[in-house]
């Protein structure tokens, strides 16, 4: 499978993106109730859970910490929870999130990568992270998320 890359531009400060990749209540806005819960030190288990279909405490999207650079890089493996298996495997891919300033606003890259050809959330992922990255720019630029009706 090719990679999923996507780049953004939003008129914020590298700070101020990054900010919405890592504070709770920043992220809770963008992933639509859910919360990362991490130690963030590099090696440590990387964790997105809020509700879903296993409730409030639902466990989306999992990895491994991989890189921790404020305001360039944020980077971990990816698994998607168990009630997204759907008695399937659970294929690890590598998700990149890097920050660039050009002139008065953030370059935004994300980078999905690493993919197993068998891997069930290559289609949900690509339909998902424009999404996300939408949010981002507007919630940075606005102070507020986008409406895309109820998932």
């Amino acid at each position: 499978m090719k990679e999923l890359k996507y780049d953004f531009y939003v008129g914020g400060t590298p700070e101020q993106v990054w900010e919405s990749l890592i504070s709770p209540e920043m992220v809770k806005q963008i992933y639509y109730g859910s919360v990362i819960r991490s130690s963030f030190q590099i090696g440590e288990r990387f964790e997105y859970v809020g509700p879903g279909a296993e409730g409030p405490e639902t466990l989306h999207v999992f990895g491994t910490l991989l890189e921790l650079t404020p305001q360039k890089a944020l980077r971990f493996t990816h698994k998607v929870g168990p009630s997204y298996l759907k008695g399937g495997e659970n294929h690890e891919s590598r998700i990149s999130w890097l920050l660039e300033p050009v002139g008065g606003c953030t370059k935004l890259t994300l980078l999905h990568d690493e993919w197993h050809p068998d891997d069930p959330s290559y289609g949900p992922s690509d339909n998902a992270w424009p999404q996300i990255m939408s949010n981002i720019k507007t919630l940075v630029e606005t102070g507020r998320t986008l409406d895309f009706g109820s998932f």
